[in-house]
């Protein structure tokens, strides 16, 4: 089988029950989905229990095997359109792009488009790497919606490469500042708790045993009543990684509405910001570094905390 029809197939996963639970949640589990599109694949006769169709609350018992047929994802391409955007730096291989909070980085189920590859389509005029694929062309790395800041962006093959090398080797530099709730005990400090899948909620990350490695190294900038402004640099480029890690020594961001973060005035997502960005050049091996003002949402916030904090 050559590998163009193979990717044309649907990718099948059977997995063995270990215990007694719930067939949507096991099969969310086994094909690392989301518990609802497991129901709609159990409702569409894509799952079966040892071999034969169950309704969504079939009571799996041990040794019963779980099979789950994943449909292959949708042939659409991103379209260009004209949002603005603020590039930072530009040349023939790259871009650095300032990502304002609310904004998608690349078009996804609930998020066609208004994303920032739809942007950099029509800025660019198409002028990006291929290696992503039609939905996330360009795209080498990813902060949330709600997580505003610096991002590179590869205008072609050669130049993603080397950036997505850097990534893997850790040694390009990220660093962000958060508001989060509390202070931490100490001025400064590592984190260093893998990272993983949630076991019950699989749309959230947590800290999990037999997760992948994850090191934040953060240092107080300036405590408030309440709340403290951290620094943070990424050792390592996990999903979620700053809002988890915080999560887990009970210092949650800011407005973070998964993770625990308590609300403040004004904000409408977690108050994080990916202020700075440093690499090596991916064909004159110059080291480029960026650093961003702090977008008005997050003055905002520390202004008010000025003021609650006497």
């Amino acid at each position: 089988m050559n590998e163009e029809a193979a990717l044309s197939l649907e990718e099948e996963i059977s997995l063995v029950s270990t215990e007694e639970q719930r067939l949507d949640v096991f099969a969310a589990t086994a094909a690392d989905i989301s518990r609802a599109r497991a129901q709609a694949l159990i409702e569409q006769g894509l799952v079966t229990v040892n071999g034969v169709l169950a309704p969504k609350r079939t009571k799996l018992k041990a040794g019963d095997r779980v099979t789950v047929l994943l449909p292959p994802p949708e042939d659409i391409e991103a379209k260009p359109q004209n949002i603005p955007i603020e590039i930072v730096y530009e040349d023939s291989d790259l871009l650095v792009v300032n990502k304002p909070q609310g904004m998608v980085v690349h078009p996804a189920a609930g998020n066609p488009d208004g994303t920032l590859v739809n942007a950099l389509l029509y800025h660019l005029k198409g002028q990006l790497s291929s290696i992503n694929g039609k939905l996330r062309p360009g795209i080498v790395h990813r902060i949330d919606k709600d997580t505003a800041g610096l991002l590179m962006v590869a205008k072609n093959d050669k130049a993603h490469i080397s950036l997505a090398e850097q990534i893997a080797a850790h040694s390009f530099t990220r660093c962000y500042e958060a508001v989060v709730r509390g202070c931490p005990k100490e001025e400064s400090g590592t984190v260093n708790a893998p990272i993983g899948r949630h076991r019950t909620d699989r749309k959230r990350m947590a800290v999990v045993t037999g997760g992948r490695d994850a090191v934040t190294h953060y240092k107080l900038i300036k405590a408030y009543r309440g709340f403290s402004h951290l620094r943070l640099q990424l050792e390592t480029g996990r999903t979620h990684q700053i809002r988890v890690h915080m999560a887990h020594i009970g210092h949650p961001v800011a407005g973070d509405p998964v993770y625990g973060g308590a609300e403040l005035a004004g904000l409408t997502g977690q108050c994080l910001f990916a202020k700075h960005i440093g690499f090596k050049h991916p064909t004159d091996g110059r080291w480029l570094e960026f650093e961003a003002e702090l977008p008005q949402f997050f003055t905002k916030t520390l202004n008010y905390l000025d003021k609650i904090s006497g």
